[in-house]
């Protein structure tokens, strides 16, 4: 017997929902706007290719079964228009929309459903997609009863439910299914592929792609999606990228209102002179809240590494201790971000209300107990030049690196760099482009790296990726065969029973162990969170910004123009 759960009728399901403003007379449809965005995609398949850019073109021309509210954090139906679920929530059936076509014509059916399934989980495809789309570790399985009705089966219970479906773009069986039987699915929808053979089931369509310059979205006139007052969505006719690897070129292109959207968060020394435009009426700033993202300082923890052999100290959980009482988190928030961010101790920060603990302990600053910390592992200064050195006289250093470009990023080291060397640390930095800092990465040829790894959701156990050894962004040592430490051992399985109980008492009392026992062992260090800020032109308007990734463009069928760009 199935459990039916009333989430969704008819009409909610082709409405837009939570959209006070729609079908608002004073809406108009029609018109374009331009965003700056500061890397490329490297294929059109969010299942080959994992980068923000990729992420905000899946967003803008496929759909999902659900969808999850970045702002609420509620599940809203999608391609699935309702739902029934089991009574132990692991066998789901989905009644899917019907007269959706995809924006070449081709009707959606639950034919593609199976095939994005298949292509997910396809053993040679590898896709980096699949990882969060694993429950225990074991795919989900899927069947369909008719055109119109697909059964999802869960291998165990998954305490975020179908929110993780909310990461999966359906794709057209029609178009990959043969590339994907042939093995050259990778290549099918490559960037040089003809952009007539890529098509969703999404608001938009690609128009046209030039490498360097700009990639430029058209409505899909096929979006089966109806506003409050039955208007057809999306309201916008085009959405232009353009291309601005650097931040000062961004903000300057905005500023001059060249654009309307600068797609990532405002950075704090732009805030001022975006204030002032605010004032005069040209332009939006929109709060998002706070980072569920900070930036981490994380070391190499594979005891292969060939730092583990000249320095074994710097796998030490003293150190990193010590770099934890030595790093003055309220300077960098008072004058990094101008006061703009809060000072944070672990990777959940209070921009996620619903997980994180407060009633954690905090490290104070305290640099005579760092330097205690790290004479508990032998590196005092044993010539008296103000570095500490080792118990072969060694001087103890180490080079961290950080993503080229990201000017936060590089002052947030550079500043790190300054308290370290009050406590005798000898620190060097590198700022690499995006390539290159994850080739040294995955190859494990780093001391330590300064970086972020973005979350599309808000819900731990929709990110084990981070938390379990065995997953790909175990940022300190990813994808262990077995965990490698014991504490590794206990946080594996505290996230894999907060993950598969349906208790919500039960799933925040897990986390909040899991977040205690994470900041006893400081694999990753976390300093501050900035407060995220969205700037628009003053003519955007149906922007629901938000700290998960991208903050406008997943609900990109609702924006709309008031008027020409000032």
């Amino acid at each position: 017997m199935l459990v039916v759960l009333v989430l969704a009728g008819y009409w909610w399901s082709r409405t837009t929902p939570g959209n006070s403003q729609a079908g608002s007379l004073t809406i108009q449809n029609g018109g374009r706007i331009v965003s700056t965005y500061r890397s490329e995609p490297k294929s059109f398949n969010r299942y080959v290719r994992s980068g923000s850019a990729d992420e905000v073109i899946s967003r803008l021309i496929h759909a999902t079964l659900v969808r999850v509210d970045r702002k609420t954090g509620k599940v809203e139906p999608r391609l699935a228009r309702s739902w029934t679920a089991s009574p132990d929530s692991l066998t789901w059936t989905f009644a899917l929309e019907p007269d959706v076509t995809f924006a070449d014509g081709t009707p959606f059916t639950s034919a593609d459903v199976m095939f994005s399934f298949q292509a997910l989980y396809d053993p040679k495809l590898n896709s980096g997609l699949a990882a969060s789309l694993m429950i225990a570790g074991k795919p989900m399985t899927v069947r369909a009863l008719d055109a119109h009705t697909v059964v999802l089966v869960f291998p165990s219970t998954y305490g975020p439910g179908i929110s993780l479906l909310d990461s999966l773009p359906i794709l057209p069986a029609h178009k990959l299914k043969g590339a994907l039987e042939a093995g050259t699915f990778q290549d099918a929808w490559s960037v040089t592929a003809p952009l007539a053979d890529i098509t969703g089931l999404g608001p938009f369509v690609i128009r046209e792609f030039i490498p360097g310059q700009r990639l430029v979205f058209a409505r899909n006139p096929r979006f089966w999606i109806r506003d409050a007052s039955g208007r057809q969505l999306p309201y916008l006719d085009e959405i232009e990228l353009q291309f601005a690897p650097d931040q000062n070129t961004e903000v300057l292109r905005f500023e001059a209102g060249e654009a309307d959207l600068m797609t990532d968060r405002v950075r704090v020394e732009d805030l001022a002179a975006l204030r002032d435009l605010a004032a005069k009426g040209r332009l939006t700033l929109h709060d998002a809240g706070i980072s569920i993202s900070p930036d981490a300082l994380w070391f190499n923890l594979d005891p292969a590494a060939k730092s583990a052999h000249d320095r074994p100290w710097l796998q030490r959980e003293e150190l990193r201790h010590a770099i934890d009482l030595a790093v003055n988190r309220t300077l960098i928030v008072n004058t990094l971000f101008l006061g703009q961010a809060v000072e944070v101790a672990g990777p959940v920060t209070p921009g996620n209300a619903d997980w994180f603990s407060p009633e954690l302990p905090r490290p104070a600053f305290d640099p005579a107990q760092a330097a205690k910390q790290l004479a508990t592992i032998g590196l005092v200064d044993r010539n008296a030049d103000g570095f500490v050195d080792d118990e072969k006289g060694r001087t103890a250093s180490f080079s961290v690196l950080t993503a080229a470009g990201n000017s936060v990023r590089e002052r947030s080291v550079a500043m790190i760099k300054e308290h370290l060397s009050k406590i005798g640390l000898k620190v060097e930095w590198t700022a690499l482009d995006l390539g290159s800092l994850f080739q040294r990465w995955t190859t494990g040829d780093y001391d330590a790296i300064y970086f972020a790894i973005e979350s599309d959701a808000f819900d731990p156990g929709r990110n084990l990726e981070f938390w379990l050894s065995s997953g790909p962004y175990h940022l300190w040592r990813p994808e262990q065969t077995a965990p490698s430490t014991s504490w590794e051992g206990r946080l594996d399985t505290l996230m894999t029973q907060q993950s598969s109980t349906m208790d919500a008492t039960q799933r925040r009392q897990l986390f909040a162990d899991a977040q205690r026992l994470f900041a006893e062992h400081a694999p990753a260090l976390y300093f501050a969170a900035p407060k995220v800020t969205v700037a628009s032109s003053a003519r955007l308007e149906g922007i629901s910004a938000s700290a998960l990734i991208p903050p406008v463009f997943w609900n990109a069928e609702v924006l709309h123009v008031t008027g020409p760009r000032r």
